[in-house]
């Protein structure tokens, strides 16, 4: 909150060299540079991968790049191997659920989701970017960082006086924490990383699939390695004009449209949670129900700032809507263990490695403004047309103030790829407004857009939707893009969006 979520479901030269024919695997190439690894295959720990009969291995990469022979770390890396016989064989696929911070280590199962066995005839390659799960080390500074019943987000509230010291000692603790590896987690270290992982597994060119900020790194991937890049899938589409300070600010305003939106689910649904008959009912509700946890948290755990980080699954995604209502009325009622189930289902909040790996990238990424009055300034003016969250993501982002890190220039994207990528993204995306696949679109001029016209949710491909994933699937088996139509400003192609679940109906 407000990171650019994971997705849920598992969640040099410019001249592209032709593809290998039909039906054949891309041919390898020898590197121009020794390629590092190879990887020893072994098997994987957890039980979903375990289940899709996945191997698990590390990678040696430089924590530097600048000095590929000076210090390794290892990235964890999944592979799930192909079913089709070798004939029909498509070549590698990488995969990435955003973050940043996110964990890919399970994504290596997400051919599976694709129809039309279009999953199966590649190699799907999962991995935990640097510092991130499973490899090593991982970054983590302050386990107890997120855990319950935290400071009130809001001015008004003495949320100032709170949050700053707060987010200053913690950014301290990952300068301690952190060490060398702080200063080499930027989404370049990590598309570097990405294709290196190409030259170990000994693929002239990688398919990717990239959901939310794992579209920012196939973008810059796509910039850096364009003649690597067979094909490319980007499902929330970040903005990459606004990186990262701006991008947040936009997302303030859109989660509120969003908010607003699920406020009126609830209140078309009253029959079933009887809290309200109309959108404002609703809202006037929830800044009810806030207050008292504000003054007494459930349980003493769950406070006003937990309900917000509750409340905003449902800005994410629409699928979460029964659960986000049913820790409403839990809430109304003063049900602490209801509650905190809720907070505690989008991940722990001891696990700190998510959100460490997070500001590790995203302060270095891009200078941010130095100073809190410009913070300040920039907040209260967003707060005033969207209130919901403006102070919750201001203060989630606020270590980078203090960052032990000097950031870097902002990476650069162009749009050097002939065809692709296949661009997706929902009309009223809150996390990763339509606007930037909008300006994907026009900077890569071989692409093409399909629009989940009116949806609300975030990153929603391979999520049941036919319209999109099939013609997900089409381009996996064939590379033919929906035909792209002429102008700026508007999607190629129009699918319906991922709809609300039925009341009472449990969040997939």
């Amino acid at each position: 909150m407000v990171a650019i979520l994971t997705a849920g479901g598992l969640a040099a030269g410019a001249v592209t060299p032709a593809l290998a024919a039909p039906g054949a695997p891309p041919a390898p190439v020898a590197p121009t540079a020794p390629a590092p690894g190879p990887i020893a295959w072994g098997p994987c720990s957890t039980p979903g991968l375990v289940a899709a009969k996945a191997q698990c291995g590390f990678l040696s990469v430089p924590l530097d790049h600048a000095k590929p022979a000076g210090k390794k770390i290892q990235l964890a890396v999944s592979r799930v191997k192909h079913t089709v016989p070798d004939a029909q064989y498509q070549g590698v696929a990488l995969a990435n659920p955003g973050g940043p911070g996110g964990s890919g280590l399970g994504l290596s199962r997400l051919g599976s989701k694709v129809p039309k066995n279009a999953g199966a005839a590649y190699d799907w390659i999962g991995f935990d970017p640097r510092g991130v799960g499973s490899s090593k080390p991982a970054l983590s500074c302050q386990a107890d960082y997120g855990g319950y019943h935290r400071p009130d987000y809001r001015p008004e509230h003495g949320a100032e006086a709170a949050w700053l010291p707060k987010t200053r000692a913690y950014a301290k603790a990952c300068g301690k924490k952190g060490g060398e590896l702080l200063k080499h987690l930027r989404t370049e270290d990590t598309v570097k990383d990405m294709d290196l992982i190409r030259q170990a597994l000994g693929a002239e060119q990688i398919t990717y699939y990239g959901f939310s900020y794992g579209t920012y790194l196939g973008q810059v991937y796509a910039t850096m390695f364009p003649d690597k890049v067979r094909r490319m899938v980007l499902d929330g589409v970040i903005d990459t004009r606004d990186w990262w300070y701006e991008a947040n600010l936009n997302q303030n305003v859109a989660f509120e449209r969003n908010i607003k939106t699920f406020f009126g689910w609830v209140a078309k649904n009253d029959e079933h949670y009887h809290l309200g008959t109309t959108a404002d009912a609703v809202e006037k509700r929830y800044e009810e129900t806030s207050e008292k946890l504000r003054k007494k948290p459930a349980g003493g755990l769950i406070g006003a700032s937990e309900l917000t980080d509750i409340f905003l699954r449902a800005g994410y995604n629409v699928t979460e809507y029964t659960d986000v209502a049913d820790a409403f009325v839990a809430a109304t009622k003063n049900d602490a263990v209801t509650l905190k189930a809720a907070f505690d289902s989008a991940g722990s909040p001891t696990d700190d490695n998510n959100y460490a790996v997070y500001l590790a990238t995203q302060c270095t990424d891009a200078p941010f403004p130095h100073d809190w009055a410009t913070w300040k300034r920039d907040n209260v003016r967003t707060d005033k047309k969207a209130p919901f969250n403006t102070w919750g993501n201001a203060w989630y982002n606020a270590p980078c103030l203090a960052w032990p890190a000097k950031p870097g220039p902002k990476p650069v994207v162009s749009g050097k790829l002939k065809n692709g990528p296949l661009l997706i993204s929902e009309t009223d995306d809150g996390a990763t407004p339509y606007a930037g696949a909008l300006q994907a679109r026009r900077t890569f001029p071989g692409s093409s857009l399909i629009e989940g016209v009116d949806g609300h949710t975030h990153s929603s491909s391979l999520s049941g939707v036919k319209c999109v994933d099939d013609k997900v699937a089409d381009y996996l088996l064939t590379g033919a893009l929906p035909k792209r139509t002429a102008g700026e400003g508007h999607s190629d192609v129009q699918c319906p969006a991922l709809a609300p679940p039925d009341p009472g109906a449990p969040a997939k």
